[in-house]
């Protein structure tokens, strides 16, 4: 599996708008933030932004609109991007499985200890084109995962 955090040409965007609008804000902290540029969490004194994104896999009604963190500042991006994110790890998770077009294929949540082997369950099927990965409390968008 391949963990895909947002792209740079989207945190590029927020990042300049941080601060100008209502749906980019930039703060000073936000210690625990889940960001989404590294995919881990935000430490203290780590300036962030916080914007509105819709990932690309869900389109016409499938497509979701939701809250994420990203540095305020361009960062390393992920230290992996072939194993689940350590930091998202101690939660259960959404993950929506999408088609080539946008539609919803399947999905559900999954517990913290059966992620890997779900997401594997998911991806082998041959309609699946990427599974998104969301916070099961409250719906937001961690991260994409797509085949090697």
């Amino acid at each position: 599996m391949r963990i895909h955090a947002l792209p740079d040409d989207v945190l590029d965007r927020a990042r300049e708008l941080a601060g100008t609008d209502a749906h980019h804000e930039w703060h000073a902290e936000s210690p625990g933030a889940p960001l989404r540029c590294c995919l881990r969490k935000a430490g203290p004194g780590e300036p962030v932004i916080l914007f509105r994104y819709a990932p690309g896999a869900g389109v016409g009604p499938y497509e979701e609109l939701g809250p994420v963190f990203a540095h305020a500042e361009p960062c390393d991006g992920p230290a992996s991007t072939a194993e689940f994110p350590h930091a998202f790890r101690n939660a259960p998770r959404t993950l929506r499985a999408y088609t080539a077009d946008g539609r919803i294929h399947d999905g559900g949540v999954a517990q913290p200890d059966a992620l890997a082997q779900r997401l594997d369950a998911l991806l082998d099927d041959p309609l699946v084109a990427e599974v998104q990965v969301r916070s099961a409390s409250h719906g937001c968008f961690l991260f994409a995962v797509t085949r090697d």
